[in-house]
């Protein structure tokens, strides 16, 4: 390794992305081509960053075959930052074991935390997990450390475990202050900073009540008999019935929950469940089949009485009945949760973290732009969506994801 090759990597360690860039802008060779294409990457130009380490990636010959597993790595990270969830994890895989065979731990551990960051924007929290019970980050530099902590920090944040995402949080200041890069420290600050916003709303007889994470945790927990609009469920204590791709009866036990401790018009009811407002027989008969439905699934849980007027929910014993709302409302809530992240998305990818078809995802785009709540840059295949950062509060129980880990 020559001396700007190496003092190049150096700045790059170190956050210095135009520092490195200003040993090697001139150079073609594919050691320089790849410190180029990371440097781009850490200055946001992600599109040029990847044809770099593509074109680094093909001029590593077959005996260099280290060096190219780490282009495939670094370019796998870029493809993550510019939410790229399409391609396969095949060829990080087996980078990630070239780099193993090779001794090369820090960057084998960087792969591994590529691929599991991965699978927690598609809310594959349990495969996430997994992956992360593999690694080891005894001994790495203070910077790796710190991003194996987050990421330990975010999946306990999205599987509702606070003590350990609070303890972990704590490890990765602990690295980004030995680290001293200054976008480690904000990211790190902005995570701890998701403990104390907001992250959903309680609706009862008292009035709307807004909660944090820990709260939230705390309710879940307790014996209340909670319909989590976040979620798309409802349970109490360890029980849960997930509602989720069920919305008819989902929207039947929302209302019936907002009502309670009274009763909910049958009318009432046709007309969310079904969105018509002129109700006939036929509505009336799908309505007593669907509370039939709902009756069946939360029978351990709540017992559904007909009244003169329509239906009341009954929770068992002297529970009390809470509706856990999202901090913002809308049939679209989960797409703008994603998109608020700060990176710009595909329409694919949004797709598949949230589990939906592309179509659906682009109706719901192009109703969003409308009201001037997402912008698209690009076009065609290159077309991403963006959205204004949400403040005051997080949006963590609107991400997909699965129920909490035990």
């Amino acid at each position: 390794m020559d001396s700007l090759i190496a003092a190049s990597a150096r700045a790059l360690a170190a956050g210095d992305a135009l520092g490195a860039l200003k040993r090697v802008a001139l150079r073609d060779d594919p050691p320089a081509l790849a410190l180029r294409g990371i440097a781009m990457a850490q200055l946001g130009e992600h599109p040029r960053a990847r044809e770099l380490l593509r074109r680094a990636a093909r001029g590593f010959g077959a005996h260099e075959e280290l060096a190219r597993a780490r282009c495939i790595v670094a370019e796998a990270e870029v493809a993550l930052a510019m939410r790229d969830l399409d391609s396969s994890p095949r060829s990080l895989a087996a980078a990630t074991a070239t780099l193993e065979a090779h001794a090369d731990h820090a960057n084998a551990l960087q792969a591994r935390l590529i691929a599991a960051r991965r699978l927690l924007l598609l809310g594959r929290l349990g495969e996430a997990e997994a992956a992360l019970a593999l690694l080891d980050a005894r001994g790495l530099p203070p910077l790796l450390t710190a991003v194996a902590e987050l990421t330990a920090a975010e999946l306990a944040l999205r599987s509702l475990r606070i003590v350990p995402a609070r303890a972990a949080l704590a490890r990765a200041q602990e690295a980004a202050d030995r680290a001293r890069v200054p976008a480690l420290l904000a990211e790190v600050e902005q995570a701890r900073a998701t403990l104390d916003r907001p992250a959903a709303r309680r609706l009862n007889t008292d009035g709307e009540q807004a909660l944090r994470l820990d709260e939230v945790a705390a309710l879940l927990a307790s014996d209340a008999l909670v319909v989590d609009a976040c979620r798309r469920g409802l349970g109490a204590g360890a029980a849960w019935r997930p509602l989720a791709r069920r919305p008819v009866l989902f929207t039947l036990a929302l209302a019936l929950a907002q009502g309670w401790p009274g009763d909910v018009d049958r009318d009432a009811l046709i007309a969310l469940a079904f969105r018509t407002r002129r109700p006939d027989e036929t509505h009336r008969a799908r309505l007593r089949v669907e509370i039939g439905r709902l009756r069946a699934l939360v029978k351990t849980l709540a017992q559904i009485e007909a009244t003169t007027r329509g239906f009341v929910l009954k929770p068992c014993g002297a529970r009390d009945v809470v509706v856990l709302a999202p901090p913002i409302a809308g049939d679209q809530a989960a797409l703008v949760a994603l998109l608020c992240d700060g990176a710009a998305w595909s329409t694919s990818a949004l797709a598949l973290a949230l589990g939906a078809s592309q179509r659906t995802v682009q109706r719901a785009l192009a109703e969003l732009e409308a009201e001037g709540r997402v912008r698209a840059i690009g076009r065609a295949r290159a077309r991403r969506w963006l959205a204004p950062p949400l403040v005051g509060f997080t949006t963590i129980l609107l991400l997909p994801a699965a129920l909490p880990i035990d």
